[in-house]
């Protein structure tokens, strides 16, 4: 009989499903990519891939999730070690020129698993919708230490230069919305 896994072996095999998920899924597409290919990246027999996530969906929305949780948590750490409220909201576009210019960059994971499965799963819609709304809040935090009301047009641009940059392939969106924002701020 074989041993009894451990918590730091499910946690471990975890990791390692959501590590492969989240690379197939964003350099393939979600819905391009079977859970045989998944299988075989991870390493783990379907079984106990299903044992974690009864179904592909389920799997989905826990790549959204971690990716959120760190894809933010970059972000924040970036733009928080600048002193200056303006210059700190100008440093999320300086973060995104960075994200846009990684090799293999497509865009906003978010925007395409919407695009994909937005209209025919609640549970990815909501997933997306609520990674919109905490980035909102996020950026509304930064502008707001600023004392100005340009929060929306902030969000506005730094998610029209996601999604252009992404069609595009081109990091220059970054520099553009930071412009822009910059005339909004009144930053030099």
């Amino acid at each position: 009989m074989p041993a009894p896994i451990t918590d730091e072996q499910n946690r471990l095999d975890r990791e390692a499903l959501l590590d492969a998920a989240e690379r197939l899924f964003y350099e393939r597409g979600i819905q391009a990519v079977g859970m045989d290919e998944i299988r075989a990246a991870s390493g783990l027999p379907l079984k106990r891939i299903y044992r974690f996530f009864a179904a592909k969906e389920d799997l989905v929305v826990a790549v959204l999730k971690r990716r959120d949780q760190r894809w933010r948590g970059n972000l924040a750490a970036h733009v928080e070690q600048v002193p200056d409220p303006r210059e700190r909201v100008l440093a999320i576009f300086d973060w995104l020129a960075e994200w846009f210019a990684e090799p293999g960059f497509r865009g906003c994971a978010w925007i395409n698993a919407y695009g994909e499965l937005g209209s025919s799963s609640e549970a990815v819609l909501a997933e997306v919708r609520s990674h919109k709304q905490e980035f909102h809040e996020q950026i509304a935090v930064w502008v707001h230490a600023t004392g100005l009301s340009v929060a929306e047009p902030v969000f506005l641009l730094a998610e029209g230069a996601i999604v252009t940059a992404g069609i595009s392939g081109d990091p220059a969106p970054a520099r553009q919305a930071r412009a822009a924002v910059a005339m909004l701020l009144g930053t030099p």
